[in-house]
């Protein structure tokens, strides 16, 4: 690992390279596997959150320019189902399977519809989801002062801890800054972050002097390729991509280099009806396999720092 302290995160194109750790799963699984529910709807880019411009990211209407100085009611139409409907549909598909998950939940959209919230904090409190901090906002943090994203960070930690009764130990924004990792370490409290889509297991850095746990997450395997023009045409594509890395990480884990796979979800995404067939199928078809660690971001987190601790 690179362990030259600056103010910015470093690159590190070498990692671990050919001799990986032995990650040593519970129940020696062959493969870790996270399902993540991003909870983002109404916390994105539109004038009634003071913003100067609309939303133009992960929806049904192709990507385009910003539309500035003015609503785009069929943009936050969109981003409405997914606190109205895909949500709770997502929601289901894990609580009728009893399978563990995350929620990455932007501050702003838990303030603002107490009902996901609460079901959130439940799920929580019933031990099968754990919240992610991801951000105050579902914006781009790239142009957002320095202060403001501290303040930001603080505010989104205060509504987790309210909303679940656990403050957050990950952290997730989707959309970082050159600093947040930097003020995430600054905020304290933190075990990990997953802001890095760089391997296949967590990793440490000591990019800010400290020893920092990355737990990184997907893009590749993750429905926000089923947005207009971004991938996934089909609920079927969702389905074939997410078990075709399965398999290859499983059978990378029986030849003893066992990895870990995350699972990005988005409710105004794969929870359209038309989509949702693909992350069933894929879950009924996870849960066939043995030695298949399904579980929450936290319990990763811990475990490497139990079984990989950092080593000067």
């Amino acid at each position: 690992m690179a362990n030259q302290h600056s103010a910015e995160p470093q690159r590190d194109l070498t990692g671990y390279g050919r001799v990986r750790p032995v990650a040593d799963w519970p129940g020696q699984a062959n493969v870790a596997i996270n399902f993540v529910i991003n909870f983002e709807e109404g916390a994105e880019y539109g004038l009634l959150e003071g913003d100067d411009h609309a939303e133009a990211a992960l929806s049904d209407i192709a990507p385009g320019p910003y539309q500035q100085g003015r609503r785009f009611l069929n943009m936050e139409s969109l981003y409405e189902y997914g606190g109205r409907v895909g949500f709770w549909r997502i929601l289901q598909c894990f609580r009728e399977r009893e399978l563990s998950f995350t929620v990455n939940a932007v501050g702003r959209a838990l303030e603002i519809n107490p009902a996901g919230a609460n079901a959130i904090g439940q799920a929580v409190s019933d031990g099968i989801a754990d919240v992610q901090s991801h951000g105050w906002r579902w914006i781009d943090y790239a142009p957002v002062s320095e202060n403001i994203e501290r303040e930001h960070i603080a505010r989104c930690v205060e509504i987790i801890a309210q909303t679940t009764g656990n403050r957050p130990v990950g952290w997730y924004t989707g959309r970082p800054s050159i600093n947040t990792r930097r003020l995430v370490i600054e905020e304290g409290g933190f075990l990990y972050d997953s802001d890095a889509y760089n391997d296949d297991l967590p990793y440490w850095t000591t990019d800010f002097e400290s020893p920092h746990l990355i737990v990184p997450y997907g893009l590749d395997t993750n429905d926000s390729r089923m947005a207009r023009n971004q991938g996934f045409d089909h609920a079927e594509d969702f389905f074939i991509y997410m078990r075709d890395a399965f398999d290859t990480l499983y059978e990378e884990g029986r030849n003893g280099q066992a990895g870990l796979m995350s699972v990005g979800l988005h409710c105004r995404l794969v929870g359209r009806p038309a989509r949702i067939a693909g992350l069933t199928k894929f879950l009924d078809y996870v849960m066939e396999r043995d030695k298949v660690w399904i579980t929450k971001r936290n319990d990763i987190a811990r475990h490497w720092i139990s079984t990989h601790p950092y080593m000067e």
